[in-house]
Parts: structure tokens; sequence; C-alpha cells
């Protein structure tokens, strides 16, 4: 069930801050060393399709507009990646379950509000605890490492077009590589790179594995996401095969729920949604 929360002051939360609370980040080292590995693979993929492929090739107009696609697509899964990690994904502040801010809360007669054993928090219909995050998160569909965060209510546009661009550059990577391979043996390997044949096999050969892993990671999630968003139902809530107990949304508004209405703005990292719900305005107890 929902409830209708009036709010009258904001109390700032720095827990999960960063630079005086400016910033969300997790200071979790298991998903900080694996952000990081994300951004060393990427690093990996630009190096290799740029210096081994694209810059060598004897073709300007095919090494100009495979140079304007591939650095556009790891670009934006950058800063996808940047802003799924360093979003707040939705989370209630620790401690609000107080008795003041209860008597504050507007409810209908006969409801309960729930309170998080582990955060003090009122909980939202919804809701979910995180264990590495240590907060309750709005409706939270898992927490990944590869982000150090949750993706949750604001946050999970980003995560999506992070798998999105993703997919679509290490798809793009594989079609490089691939294409490299045929030149490289129609031309003997003679002057199809700047490094050694032998190396220029074992760098292209890591950048197959790592496309492949990549591509079917991403696309797998992305399927997930957009499935669950389709249904208007959280990764948590299929996986615990939990009850609706919320009126669910049209497909068409579950999706705008997330993205926004509909725009080119859909599938930019720079645009935040504008999110509007009865759970968020729990964000700023009283």
């Amino acid at each position: 069930m929902e409830y209708d929360y009036y709010p009258t002051k904001r109390h700032f939360d720095n827990h999960n801050r960063i630079f005086g609370g400016k910033i969300w980040c997790i200071q979790d080292i298991c998903g900080i060393i694996c952000a990081v590995m994300t951004w060393m693979l990427i690093a990996y993929a630009e190096f290799v399709v740029m210096k081994v492929i694209i810059l060598p090739c004897p073709y300007p107009l095919y090494r100009y507009i495979n140079m304007i696609i591939f650095n556009c697509g790891i670009f934006l899964a950058v800063s996808s990646h940047l802003k799924s990690m360093f979003s707040d994904p939705g989370a209630v502040p620790k401690g609000n379950a107080t008795k003041e801010n209860i008597q504050n809360m507007g409810f209908r007669e006969g409801e309960v509000i729930f309170k998080c054993p582990k955060c003090s928090s009122i909980k939202p219909n919804r809701a979910h605890h995180c264990s590495v995050c240590k907060r309750c998160i709005l409706k939270m569909d898992h927490h990944c490492p590869w982000i150090n965060n949750c993706v949750g209510e604001r946050n999970q546009k980003y995560f999506v077009l992070f798998c999105c661009y993703i997919a679509l550059t290490s798809v793009h990577a594989l079609f490089l590589c691939v294409n490299q391979f045929a030149m490289c043996i129609k031309h003997e390997w003679k002057e199809c790179s700047t490094f050694s044949p032998p190396a220029t096999v074992v760098l292209l050969l890591f950048l197959i594995f790592e496309a492949l892993l990549f591509a079917v990671f991403t696309i797998i999630m992305l399927g997930t996401q957009l499935n669950a968003i389709w249904n208007d139902e959280t990764g948590i809530e299929q996986l615990k095969k939990e009850e609706a107990r919320w009126v669910k949304k049209s497909r068409w508004k579950s999706i705008e729920a997330v993205f926004g209405r509909f725009s080119i703005l859909w599938m930019s990292p720079f645009n935040q949604p504008n999110i509007k719900s009865k759970m968020e305005s729990c964000l700023y107890p009283v």
C-alpha cells in the first residue's frame, strides 16, 4: 500500500555521500574494484580499436566513420556508467522513523506504517533494504557491483543506457576485430598493424573475448531491465514472487516513470527524468 507524506522541512542526509554530501558514492571496496575494472576494460577496448584497427587503416572513409561511431559509443557508455554509479538510487533517509515524523505523515485510519529494523527508516511500499548500501532503496531492482551502486527508482534509466551502449559498442568492436583479422590474412599480415603479427593476434583475440563477454552479459541485463520496466515489477519483486500490493501502471506509463516523457532525451545520460511519486516525498523527512 502507498502513503502520502507531508514534509515540512528538508533534512540533508550525508550517509553514502562524499565531498561534503555533494556526490552519492558507496564506499564498498568490492564495488570500487569492479567499477575500476570496468573502466580499465573499456580503456583497453579503446586502445586496441584505435591503435590496432582504426588508425593504421589505409581507407579514410572507413577509418573516420568507425572512429566517430565507436568513440561516441564509448563516451555515452562511460557517461551512463558514471551517472549510474554517482546518482542516488532513491535512498530513504536513515533513522527517519521518529515519532515526530510519523505524527506528521498523512495516512488513512487502519493503515500500517512499516519501519525497517536495519536502518530505522520509514519503509515505503516497494522499498527494500540493501545490505551493501545499508539503506532502504525505493523500487530497488538489485545491487550491481559493476556500478558500485543499487539500481533503483532514481537511476534505473542510467543503468539501462549503460547496458545498451556497452552492448552496441561491444558488437561494433566484434565487427571491427573480425574485419581486421580478414584484412590481415588477406594481406599476409603486411602493414595491417603497427604491432608485430603475434602481438596483433593476442590483442585482437583478447578484445574479441572481452567484447563477446560484455555483449552477452549486457544484452541479458538489458532484456531483464526492459522486461521489469514493461511489467512494472522490479527484479527483487520478480525473484521473491511478491504479490502486487500496488496498482500497476500501464506499460507506457511504466516506461515513462523511468525515462520521462517520450523524447530524444531518453537516450541521453545527461537528462534527469522528472520522476514524481508518492514514495519520493519520504526522501525528505520532517
